[in-house]
């Protein structure tokens, strides 16, 4: 039995990187940089206005009011690329260019235009650089804007869009197969007889999956058949980078898992780790190169397992700069128990209390079966291995569950 870090490392250091492929900027949100982006040009390319007013010179209206001569106007696309000279204005609107002699930006409202145009009154004085964005100030020509291994999210489609970039370089989408084990289970559209359930996992992992970025493809039950399974496995590892199956991990009767593996060969990396929930999870690399997860069966135990395990592994698949659950810090608003002898991680919910700490509630729920409770969970307290409980009040490591 391995601990949660070793585990974590290995899977890091046994997950190969895709190769890199150009998408369209219209299908890159959520992609993984496979490129670094820099800027083509100064942002803004131009001084930039602010707000609609009067562009001007600071020193000709430090004696406010003051009345300057209108001379032309600067509209958005459509610039006034003259010199401004003592005693003018530009009439000028907002994201508009400055023109050349004008160092600041009145706006409209503390200004008063002659009624036939000629002439604006300022009615008061500006300081140099007032309402004006400076040529580059945002970032310079040849910086670099993104870095490879960055998500490409909302924000960033506009500032590649901004740049030019009508399709980006990224990292494939990890090919994720899943399948579920165990005689108990059916389909979900199906009504379970007696001592039956419906299959829940596949779905489970598969959102998981798709949430860090993989295309997936859900295999039929597999049962408790060795053989069935083993077909499977070797199926889907045929046109996937990774297979995922849940149920059958431990050293009961009915867990095919293991035997699967060894039956094809594939080289397993580890088969326990010291971790509650989620003690049984197989790590391995088939004969193929397809990397193969074979997760408890418990429903809380797959999510806790896979978002530890998986997840980082799909990332770094990607090339992802940050492969593992973002993690915080927050106030223990009850006590909790840890393990002797396993790292618990026990699902929990977030909040902030009317100081704006942060506040983490363990969920009242019934063990690693507890998918109900588990729904509602949006971080895992994580609670070291030994004799001592957390007492309320306690300072703790979370870890921010994808939703």
């Amino acid at each position: 039995m391995i601990p949660v870090s070793e585990a974590i490392r290995i899977v890091k250091e046994q997950t190969p990187l895709l190769q890199a492929e150009s998408a369209p900027l219209v299908d890159a949100r959520q992609r993984f940089l496979a490129e670094n982006i820099e800027a083509d040009s100064d942002l803004p390319p131009f001084n930039r206005s602010q707000m609609d007013g009067y562009a001007l010179r600071a020193a000709d209206v430090q004696q406010a009011p003051a009345t300057l001569r209108i001379v032309g106007e600067s509209a958005a696309g459509r610039g006034w690329h003259q010199q401004l000279s003592v005693g003018e204005a530009v009439r000028i609107m907002t994201g508009a260019p400055v023109p050349e002699g004008a160092d600041s930006v009145q706006q409209v409202e503390l200004t008063r235009e002659f009624e036939d145009g000629t002439a604006v009154e300022i009615l008061e004085a500006v300081s140099p650089g007032r309402s004006v964005v400076s040529r580059g100030k945002e970032i310079k020509k040849g910086e670099l804007v993104l870095g490879v291994g960055e998500v490409i999210n909302a924000g960033s489609v506009a500032v590649l869009a901004s740049f030019g970039y009508s399709s980006v370089k990224v990292r494939q989408r990890p090919r994720v197969a899943v399948l579920a084990t165990g005689s108990e289970l059916v389909d979900v559209d199906q009504k379970p007889g007696q001592d039956q359930i419906r299959d829940s996992n596949n779905y489970s992992i598969a959102a998981y999956a798709a949430l860090a970025g993989a295309t997936t493809n859900q295999l039929p039950l597999a049962g408790d058949d060795t053989k069935l399974l083993v077909r499977q496995i070797v199926e889907a590892s045929g046109s996937s980078d990774m297979v995922i199956s849940s149920g059958g991990v431990s050293v009961g009767a009915y867990d095919f898992t293991k035997p699967a593996l060894r039956e094809l060969g594939a080289e397993i990396f580890f088969e326990r780790v010291a971790l509650r929930p989620g003690k049984p999870i197989v790590f391995a690399r088939l004969p193929g190169g397809a990397l193969f997860f074979g997760l408890p069966g418990n429903p809380v135990s797959v999510a806790v397992t896979f978002n530890l395990f998986a997840r980082a592994s799909i990332l770094k698949m990607q090339g992802a700069s940050q492969t593992e659950l973002p993690d915080d810090t927050a106030v223990l608003v009850s006590g909790v128990k840890p393990t002797p002898d396993r790292d618990s991680y026990i699902p929990a919910e977030l909040t902030t209390d009317s100081d704006g700490r942060m506040m983490v509630q363990t969920l009242k729920w019934g063990g690693s079966s507890d998918f109900i409770s588990f729904a509602r969970a949006d971080a895992l307290i994580v609670v070291p291995m030994g004799p001592r409980p957390l007492e309320a009040g306690a300072i703790v490591q979370v870890l921010h569950l994808p939703q």
